[in-house]
């Protein structure tokens, strides 16, 4: 078992170095820069102009139908990759299972253009 423990080590130092690296960087900059914000620094940035509403206001549903969308679809990059590199060692079982995978994903992304999820009006 300590054989096994001793594997991570290396990691376990690894993560203590990256914690008291972060760690300096952050308490130095408390310690060297002055920290008084002028009106200027605390002012909105982002868009220019100060909010004019409440934060939590009602978002039209097509934000979060592109937003799952896009998930979906990056989920079916990420795993495209490794079955790509991997596809000389699982075989025609491991093609047929990726083709009826997109398949299905190809079913929902057509489904959705019917229903008129991808027009922005």
């Amino acid at each position: 078992m300590n054989a096994m423990l001793l594997e991570y080590l290396p990691i376990l130092i690894f993560f203590g170095i990256a914690v008291a690296i972060a760690g300096i960087a952050v308490g130095t900059s408390f310690i060297i820069v002055p920290q008084h914000p002028d009106p200027a620094k605390n002012s909105a940035y982002e868009c220019g102009f100060d909010a004019f509403d409440d934060s939590r206001g009602k978002f039209d549903v097509r934000f979060y139908l592109v937003a799952i969308l896009f998930i979906i679809f990056d989920l079916e990059v990420a795993f495209l990759f490794p079955w790509a590199i991997s596809l000389g060692k699982i075989g025609v079982f491991g093609f047929w299972s990726m083709m009826v995978f997109l398949a299905i994903l190809t079913i929902g992304f057509i489904y959705e253009w019917k229903k008129g999820a991808l027009e922005w009006e």
